[in-house]
């Protein structure tokens, strides 16, 4: 159901297949969608429906939505999110064209953060035979790591809550590395975003286990860190004849 870009065989001829921008095939019919939202919630994910594109806007009543196609459909999506096969077949069914998301902070968490950052940083940890888990990529410029919840630590200013960090419609506002834990939520494969052919995919499919975010915490930091770096130099030197 997901295209493998890391195992302990052949390790660095996938890696650098995936890194040349190779993207793993997706059903595109309705059947190949919904065995991939089962997967998902067979892998213990919750879900709940989302909006879905309409043209380059949202498929919500919303003026100016600032998160086309991206929230759930509900105001009740942390209670409606569900494991259970039925009731997906039934929203997937009879609501063809939604995206779901997926609720964080219950069994897992996701560690969001820019893309090229993340796949550095996913090279660096395959080769070191750290165990990733499920990996999505986003063509709005973001990869989505999937890992067990911290839940709530007994030290709770060990806890990082997603709103020290961002919630999905302050995307914009936190282009470094964003925790989504308790009371947040992200899109789960496979969905849709506004504009043509722009899609949320797995590259590692929900079937992997989920590992503890603090054997990827130091290593994805460190990747975004050097990203934003390299960012703010070329932004530097792309104005650097203005100044002149």
């Amino acid at each position: 159901m997901s295209a493998e870009f890391g195992g302990r065989s052949g390790l660095q001829g996938k890696l650098s297949s995936w890194l040349r921008g190779r993207r793993p095939k997706e059903a595109a019919s309705d059947g190949g969608r919904e065995d991939l939202l089962l997967a998902a919630a067979g892998a213990g994910l919750p879900l709940a429906p989302a909006a879905h594109p309409a043209g380059y806007r949202c498929s919500c009543d919303r003026v100016g939505c600032p998160t086309p196609a991206r929230h759930p459909v509900s105001f009740a999506w942390q209670t409606q999110s569900t494991t259970d096969r039925a009731q997906i077949e039934r929203w997937a069914r009879h609501q063809p064209e939604a995206n779901f998301i997926t609720a964080t902070g219950m069994v897992h968490d996701v560690l969001d953060v820019p893309l090229e950052a993340g796949r550095e940083a996913v090279e660096r940890l395959l080769a070191a035979g750290v165990e990733v888990g499920p990996v999505a990529e986003s063509d709005d410029g973001r990869m989505l790591l999937f890992t067990l919840t911290r839940g709530t630590p007994e030290d709770e200013d060990e806890w990082w809550p997603c709103e020290l960090d961002c919630h999905p419609e302050t995307m914009d506002e936190h282009p470094g590395l964003r925790w989504h834990c308790r009371g947040s939520y992200v899109l789960v494969p496979p969905a849709r975003l506004p504009g043509e052919g722009r899609t949320v995919r797995w590259v590692r499919g929900a079937e992997h286990p989920l590992p503890d975010p603090l054997t990827l915490l130091e290593t994805l930091t460190d990747a975004c860190a050097r990203h934003a770096g390299a960012e703010s130099d070329d932004h530097e030197d792309a104005s650097w004849p203005l100044r002149r």
